[in-house]
């Protein structure tokens, strides 16, 4: 097992003392590197720079070359799974992701095949355990999945929805079936989740982009007491350390209550949650992440540091010392200017030293 020469981003998502605010960034190897667009022209589309165990490693670890961050993330899509179910994963110009097929009927449901990560995503795998290694210890490596219901969206529209429309017909007029779906995908993301602990993965978000479609009771029925389900069968611990697991609901500020009854380590948020209401909410239970709005970034340096500050004030506003890792609200966008996500990074580990140090 390689010694952590950094690990204040693990111990933060399990509430213990850290010197100084950990920071990494949804998003983090992205368009808005102008290494990364070189190394995705180089591999030809989007899919083929996934697959390719070395490009995806080169990627993972260009944000790291230039920013002072405490974890690197696993280079990947979140729908890598519908893809290895079958559905026949591909990206149009300017369109983002669709399928080739969709799932909307019980029978297309029922012949989905169960997923075997090892063997099926052994790409995937293979990228966690080569980066893994290329970090030699320097930072923890976070794996990822999409959420059930979050996947599900995709599966049946065939893409990306803003109405959702086949999605929540299903889940009003068939909910048997869509909770079928679900059920399914959880039980792949379960097997998924794990393989990627034992390739390497030390810690664990599970995104749930789409979560904040969902009206109050829906939310908890067809997306939270999924990933609930995921959380009770992953991993927990692995070459003798804790996985922590963080949740992250985009738009779920409002059932930051329930999320801490899913045995998630930490809760993801986005820029519509104030930091100090929600460490009100959680009291100590989970750690924190997030949430700055990613538009921020398009500010000035003086703007991006006045936002931090308060940011950390926020989080820190009641006399916490720990659970608090510094994130945005969601990903960076492709068009952030890669010095003002320098500023961030260097204020939040500057300016959190007047709590921590």
């Amino acid at each position: 097992m390689t010694t952590l020469k950094n690990d204040r981003f693990l111990r933060a998502l399990l509430r213990e003392p850290v010197d100084t605010t950990p920071v990494w960034m949804m998003r983090q190897a992205g368009r808005y590197l102008p290494e990364y667009r070189a190394t995705r022209a180089q591999a030809g589309d989007f899919l083929s720079l996934c697959k390719n165990t070395d490009f995806a490693c080169e990627v993972t670890l260009q944000p790291l070359r230039r920013y002072a961050l405490d974890a690197a993330i696993l280079f990947s899509d979140i729908l890598t799974i519908p893809d290895a179910l079958g559905l026949g994963l591909y990206f149009e110009t300017g369109e983002g992701p669709k399928f080739h097929k969709t799932v909307r009927t019980e029978q297309e449901i029922a012949q989905l095949p169960k997923l075997n990560s090892k063997v099926d995503l052994s790409y995937v795998m293979n990228a966690v355990s080569t980066i893994r290694g290329a970090l030699g210890g320097e930072v923890p490596l976070i794996g990822f999945s999409g959420s059930p219901w979050t996947l599900a969206t995709y599966m049946v529209e065939g893409g990306s929805s803003k109405e959702f429309r086949f999605t929540k017909q299903m889940m009003y007029a068939q909910p048997e079936l869509l909770h079928a779906l679900l059920d399914h995908l959880a039980e792949s993301v379960i097997d998924y989740l794990n393989a990627q602990i034992e390739a390497g993965a030390q810690a664990i978000q599970i995104f749930d982009s789409w979560g904040g479609a969902l009206a109050h009771r829906e939310y908890q029925e067809f997306s939270l007491q999924y990933m609930q389900k995921i959380i009770a069968g992953l991993k927990r611990e692995h070459d003798g350390r804790k996985i922590p697991v963080i949740i992250f609901t985009k738009g779920g500020g409002q059932w930051l209550e329930s999320m801490v009854a899913t045995g998630a380590d930490a809760l993801g948020l986005d820029w519509t949650t104030s930091l100090a209401d929600a460490r009100q909410v959680v009291q100590g239970r989970v750690a924190l992440q997030g949430n700055l709005d990613p538009a921020t970034l398009y500010g000035s340096a003086a703007t991006i540091e006045k936002a931090v500050k308060t940011m950390l004030d926020n989080a820190y506003r009641n006399g916490e010392k720990t659970g608090y890792v510094a994130n945005l609200g969601h990903g960076i966008t492709q068009w952030a200017d890669p010095d003002h996500a320098k500023v961030f990074v260097d204020t939040v580990h500057e300016y959190s030293a007047k709590y921590l140090g």
